[in-house]
C-alpha cells in the first residue's frame, strides 16, 4: 500500500483553507453547451405531475403501513413493514431532496409541504440540512468543504457493507439531533449555517426528540415495538435504500474537480428505481443545472449527452465499478478511475445571454433598453457602463431590474427561472421578489438591488441615477 497522509475531510481543518488557497472554494463549474431558451423551457416547474407522484408514493405508504399494522403478530407483517421501511426510510429520500431545492412543485409552500414531514422520517434536521446541501451544490465534492462526502479516502469496502444496516449513521444522526435538542452547537452547524437561522436548528430538533420520546412512551404503554417500527425504526430498517441509490452519485470518484463529469456518475436505472429515486440517477445533470426538475432530467440527459462521459449501463454496473475504485483506493488513495470525457468547449460558470448597451441618456436621465417585447417569464442580461444587470418580465407582463449576481453564492441570474413576481437562482434555488429585491427563499438572506423601469412608447428604460423600487407596466408613461 502506498503511504499517503489522510486528508482532513473536517469543514473547519486544513484542507478547507487549502482548498480556498487553490480556488476550489465557490468556483467557477464546468457546464455543457445547451441552448438558453431550452434550458429555461426544461427549468418550468408545474404542480400536477408532483402531485401525481407524490399522491401515488403516499397511497404505497398507507398500504403498506396498513397491511403491516394489521398483520401484528403474523410472519405477514415482515414484508409489510419492510415494504413500509423501504418507502420512509428509504425513498423519502428523493422527495426530501427536490423538495429542498424546491424545484419538485411550481408553487412553494407544496414543496415545503413535503420537505419538513420528509426531513423528520429521515432523522435529518430540516434547515441544517438545508444549508449542508447548498453547500454541496457549490463545492462539490471538494475536500474540505463539502460535508456531504460519505467515503473519506481509503474507502473501504467493509464500510460501505456497513452502511447498509444504517446503524452507525442512524444512531450517529439521532445523537446529534438530541445535541442540538439541548441547544448545543457544533462546527458543521458554526461553518454552515448562518447565525441568525441557527435557533431554527435546535427548535426543530427540540420537535424531533419530542415526537420520538412521545413514540417510546407509546411503546412501553402499549407494550409493543410495533409503534417504533411505525416512527423512528425507518430511518435505521429502512435507510438501506437510500445507500443504494446514494452510493451511485460520488462514489469512488475524484475529488476537487471543478468539473462534475469528473466526480459525477450518471446511472440509467429501470422505470421503478427511477420512480423511487425520482430520476436522480441522471446525476452529472442535476448537478450542472440543479435548477431543472426531476420530471425533465431525461430531457436534459438527451440534450446534453454526447458533452458527457457514458453513462453508468445499470447499477450493477455502477456498483462494479465504486468495488473496483474502492479496492484500488484502498492500496493507493491517490488512484483515479479512468473517464473518458468528450473534448468539447462547454463553459465555465452559469450560462449568460447578453448584450452590450452603450446607449446615452435622453433628456430627463432614462435609458432606453429596448423594444418592450420580453414574453412573460423572460430574462435579458445588460451590461450598462460595467454594470451586469437583469431585465425580466414577471409572468403577470410586468417588467423588473436588477442586479444579475446572486447575493448568496455569486451565480448569474441569467440562467434564472422566473416564478410568479420571483427569481430563481440556478445554483442553489434561492429566490427575489423582482419588485422588491427582497429574498423570499433561503439561502438568500441579502436582497438585490432593483432599479426603476418604465414603458414608453412600446420601450423600455430606465433610471440609474437613484436606487429606488421597480414600477409594472403601468406605472410608466403610455
Amino acid at each position: 500500500m502506498t503511504s499517503v497522509a489522510r486528508r482532513d475531510y473536517s469543514l473547519t481543518g486544513v484542507e478547507s483553507s487549502r482548498a480556498e488557497e487553490r480556488g476550489l472554494a465557490n468556483a467557477q463549474w464546468f457546464q455543457a453547451d445547451i441552448d438558453p431558451v431550452r434550458l429555461r423551457e426544461l427549468s418550468v416547474r408545474q404542480n400536477s405531475r408532483p402531485g401525481i407522484d407524490l399522491a401515488i408514493w403516499v397511497a404505497l405508504i398507507v398500504a403498506s403501513g396498513v397491511f403491516a399494522w394489521s398483520q401484528r403478530g403474523s410472519w405477514w407483517a415482515v414484508p409489510g413493514f419492510f415494504a413500509y421501511g423501504m418507502l420512509v426510510g428509504g425513498s423519502t429520500d428523493a422527495r426530501w431532496h427536490e423538495c429542498g431545492h424546491g424545484t419538485a412543485f411550481r408553487t412553494q409552500w407544496l414543496n415545503d409541504l413535503v420537505y419538513y414531514p420528509a426531513s423528520f422520517m429521515l432523522a435529518r434536521e430540516a434547515t441544517y440540512w438545508r444549508w449542508s446541501h447548498f453547500r454541496h451544490h457549490t463545492d462539490t465534492i471538494i475536500v474540505g468543504r463539502d460535508a456531504e462526502i460519505v467515503f473519506p479516502r481509503p474507502p473501504s469496502i467493509a464500510k460501505l457493507a456497513w452502511m447498509f444496516t444504517h446503524i452507525e449513521g442512524g444512531t450517529s444522526m439521532m445523537r446529534t439531533t438530541v445535541k442540538h435538542a439541548l441547544g448545543k452547537s457544533d462546527d458543521n452547524i458554526d461553518v454552515l449555517v448562518p447565525e441568525s437561522e441557527r435557533h431554527r436548528v435546535f427548535t426543530e430538533a427540540r420537535i424531533y426528540v419530542a415526537i420520538w420520546l412521545a413514540t417510546v412512551v407509546w411503546a412501553i404503554l402499549s407494550r409493543s415495538v410495533y409503534p417504533l417500527l411505525l416512527i423512528g425504526g425507518p430511518t435505521f430498517y429502512g435507510a438501506w435504500l437510500v445507500l443504494f441509490f446514494g452510493v451511485t452519485q460520488h462514489a469512488g470518484l475524484r475529488e476537487d474537480q471543478l468539473d462534475h463529469r469528473y466526480s459525477t456518475r450518471t446511472v440509467l436505472m429501470n422505470p421503478i428505481f427511477r420512480f423511487l429515486y425520482l430520476n436522480m440517477n441522471y446525476h452529472v445533470e442535476h448537478h450542472m443545472f440543479p435548477a431543472v426538475p426531476y420530471y425533465n432530467l431525461p430531457q436534459l440527459h438527451a440534450e446534453i449527452r454526447d458533452q458527457l462521459p457514458e453513462p453508468m449501463p445499470g447499477t450493477i454496473a455502477a456498483y462494479k465499478e465504486i468495488i473496483h475504485a474502492f479496492r484500488e483506493q484502498a492500496k493507493d488513495p491517490s488512484w483515479e478511475l479512468p473517464r473518458h470525457i468528450p473534448d468539447v468547449p462547454g463553459r465555465r460558470g452559469p450560462i449568460v445571454q447578453g448584450f452590450e448597451w452603450a446607449g446615452e441618456p435622453n433628456a430627463d436621465g432614462w435609458v432606453d433598453l429596448g423594444p418592450a417585447d420580453l414574453a412573460p417569464g423572460g430574462l435579458q442580461a445588460i451590461d450598462i457602463n460595467g454594470a451586469a444587470l437583469l431585465l425580466a418580465c414577471t409572468e403577470q407582463g410586468d417588467f423588473a431590474l436588477v442586479d444579475r449576481t446572486c447575493t448568496h453564492g455569486d451565480a448569474d441570474l441569467t440562467n434564472g427561472t422566473v416564478l410568479g413576481c420571483e427569481i430563481e437562482c440556478p445554483k442553489h434555488n434561492g429566490r427575489f421578489d423582482l419588485r422588491t429585491g427582497e429574498g423570499t427563499r433561503r439561502p438568500v438572506l441579502t436582497p438585490l438591488t432593483t432599479y426603476p423601469v418604465r414603458v414608453r412608447n412600446a420601450r423600455i428604460e430606465t433610471d440609474l441615477r437613484g436606487l429606488t423600487p421597480i414600477v409594472t407596466n403601468g406605472g410608466g408613461d403610455a
